[in-house]
């Protein structure tokens, strides 16, 4: 389908998204022609291979259509002007040069990846595209007990993700695991079936032997970075512990002096926490690791990062993770690791060789892991910082209008608010969380969105891996991500298993940073590879960048 993206005086200017091929390109006697023919028309230049075509649809000219080079192509010094779209401060100009820009023109452009290369291919989510080669698979014969699998029924799950089908029998077995999937593919229902399968047969055993165990002293342990993520889990895990009879426990931070003074001690055989609150009440005494046989790290790659590995390695020491694996026929001599993420720290060998033989760790991965999700359109919009609150306004209103659900990144909590209130005060109803708020307000806000009362969210990264909804049906990135895990993260919010397929994500791209990463990402649409520095230590990213700078403007020795 066509759409507008600029206005030429009395022309318009129309984007038509082409397939990754190579087009002829006009012979240079005629680029000269056309040139000299229509001076008013926005200027391109041209280099490689290109995504989109743009052809004047206001006149009735037989011209061939002009080729836009979005992102790929050799920098030519002598062709190339830095980027005018919106105006650059001066302080940008030589970054422009420098960052292989190939835009030309004071209009708005827009760039699609051409995602159904294949139109056979990619047409549901790939995460749910998986059988044997005897049919399909059921949970039953990934080894899920029949109570388990009685609950999934009753919730409408009667067949297993590709994570899923992977990962289960690999945590059943007991060994160390890595669990990375592509955002929304299922990994909470990939270590929780076997935790509660686990924690089954261990209360068994308990009893069998008629040893009581002390109150507050969990089986098994999920640990994730943030509140509403463990409230999350704690949802999907409070479906199957009532009917199997197993007792869970949340806790998060924010009253933890509380429990510390008043605590609440009972039954817990599964215990969901978040780091901090759960390091100060094991610290105190209140709840006892000597029972824990499952370890499991919910988004490993912000637990393991420079941010937060030390306190976890510290945690994670009181637990032993060496010894017999199989806990089929009695209780395990060492506790199991099981680690979750859509991103991995490229530190990671090295944090976890504190613990455990790295070489001992089982990673079950799929496909789909760091690449672009090719089952939803995806749309970069080249604007100057100017335009990007009209745009923003264009794009809620039609959404608020036809009722799709819309989830506004931004990297600031500033931001974040200012977003919030000007859709607010321009007739679109909007909410607004960041990590700035408390607690409470945020779990309700979160609520209003989850309800339909509200339809527009504007949100920071805290909601890029906290949120779990399927309402979301398009994303849009007002502020571009500054790091490549952050934008898979952002993009994983839509597009989950349970969502609609008529989802999308559109993308604000403004200063060179962003240009550079958007390159990048159409690098690997075309290679059809994974996307490139996706490296989830974002601190250590931060601190080497820092450190690199203080080194250059030092002065060099003679």
């Amino acid at each position: 389908m066509a759409s507008p993206v600029a206005e030429v005086g009395q022309k318009s200017i129309t984007a038509i998204t082409c397939s990754t091929g190579i087009h002829p390109k006009p012979p240079k006697a005629k680029k000269a022609a056309e040139k000299s023919q229509s001076q008013d028309k926005p200027e391109f230049t041209v280099s490689e291979p290109v995504h989109l075509l743009v052809r004047d649809t206001a006149s009735n000219s037989t011209q061939e259509p002009m080729e836009l080079d979005v992102c790929l192509g050799p920098l030519n010094r002598s062709k190339l002007d830095p980027p005018i779209l919106g105006g650059l401060p001066p302080r940008w100009k030589e970054k422009a040069f420098s960052s292989r820009h190939h835009y030309k023109t004071k209009e708005k452009q827009t760039f699609e990846p051409d995602l159904q290369r294949n139109p056979t291919k990619h047409k549901k989510n790939p995460a749910t595209a998986y059988s044997s080669d005897t049919g399909p698979i059921t949970f039953n014969d990934l080894g899920i007990n029949s109570s388990i699998c009685s609950v999934l029924e009753k919730l409408g799950i009667t067949a297993p993700t590709r994570i899923q089908a992977e990962g289960i029998p690999v945590v059943l077995s007991g060994d160390h695991t890595l669990l990375s999937s592509e955002t929304g593919g299922g990994k909470t229902l990939a270590y929780l079936l076997p935790l509660l399968q686990q924690t089954l047969l261990w209360k068994g055993f308990h009893t069998k032997l008629d040893v009581k165990r002390p109150l507050n002293t969990p089986l098994g342990l999920v640990i994730c970075p943030g509140r509403e993520l463990a409230h999350q889990i704690g949802d999907v895990m409070n479906q199957f512990t009532e009917p199997l009879g197993i007792s869970s426990k949340i806790i998060v931070g924010g009253r933890t002096k509380r429990l510390m003074l008043n605590p609440d001690v009972r039954e817990v055989d599964l215990l969901i926490s978040t780091l901090g609150a759960l390091s100060k009440l094991v610290t105190n005494g209140i709840y006892k690791m000597n029972d824990v046989c499952h370890v499991i790290l919910d988004e490993a790659d912000t637990l393991l990062d420079d941010s937060f590995n030390e306190k976890v390695c510290h945690l994670l020491k009181r637990f032993q993770f060496s010894g017999h694996a199989d806990g089929s026929t009695s209780l395990p001599e060492r506790s199991q690791l099981t680690l979750v993420s859509a991103t991995m720290p490229r530190s990671l060998p090295a944090i976890l060789g504190q613990l455990i033989e790295v070489d001992s760790l089982k990673r079950v991965t799929t496909g789909s892991l760091h690449r672009v999700m090719t089952h939803i359109p995806q749309k970069f919009i080249r604007l100057g910082k100017s335009q990007k609150p009209e745009e923003l306004l264009k794009v809620a209103r039609s959404d608020s209008k036809s009722g799709i659900p819309l989830l506004i990144f931004s990297n600031k909590s500033s931001t974040c608010d200012w977003i919030s209130l000007f859709l607010n005060e321009n007739g679109v109803s909007c909410i607004n969380l960041n990590g700035a708020m408390p607690e409470a307000i945020r779990t309700g806000m979160f609520k209003q969105f989850q309800s339909g009362k509200v339809n527009v969210i504007s949100c920071t990264d805290v909601g890029s891996r906290g949120l779990d909804t399927v309402r979301v049906k398009h994303v849009l990135n007002y502020d571009f991500p500054v790091y490549m895990a952050d934008y898979i993260h952002r993009c994983g919010r839509t597009g989950r298993v349970g969502s609609s397929s008529d989802c999308h994500i559109t993308n604000f791209v403004e200063g060179p940073r962003e240009v550079e990463l958007c390159q990048e990402i159409e690098h690997s649409v075309r290679k059809m590879i994974a996307l490139p520095n996706v490296n989830a230590n974002i601190k250590k990213i931060i601190t080497y960048r820092l450190m690199r700078n203080v080194e250059e403007s030092l002065p060099k020795d003679s």
